[in-house]
């Protein structure tokens, strides 16, 4: 797969209550020790993809979605205007950790992208 998922994400109004519910139900380790309280979920060696757990910033809906991992975010989020698909975030540096973006899809759906990482050497 040439653009892989490689993070999922789910938010809504109460992030502690989530990260309780899906820790409890499905038995993950969810770590919110962070600044955001966003609570990290590192899959098992071998199996699944990491995610995050939290809350909505301000009034905002909670939502369930992907990052799919890409070489050029805004390459990619032309290509999904191109498509029908409209920004919702443009592509955002977040310091010392990673550069994301999202668009929803035709039919209303949020993606998010993760610039991949540079290869070593």
């Amino acid at each position: 797969m040439k653009n892989p998922v490689v993070h999922f994400e789910v938010t809504g109004k109460d992030g502690a209550a989530l990260q309780k519910f899906y820790g409890e139900l499905f038995e993950w380790n969810v770590n919110a020790d962070n600044p955001m309280n966003y609570g990290m979920v590192t899959p098992e060696e071998g199996k699944g993809i990491g995610g995050g757990i939290g809350g909505t910033f301000g009034q905002g809906d909670g939502y369930v979605t992907f990052y799919v991992e890409v070489d050029d975010p805004q390459a990619a989020l032309d290509k999904a205007e191109q498509l029908g698909g409209t920004t919702v975030m443009p592509v955002t540096d977040i310091p010392g950790a990673v550069t994301i973006a999202q668009f929803t899809d035709p039919e209303g759906h949020l993606i998010g992208l993760v610039k991949s990482a540079p290869a070593p050497g």
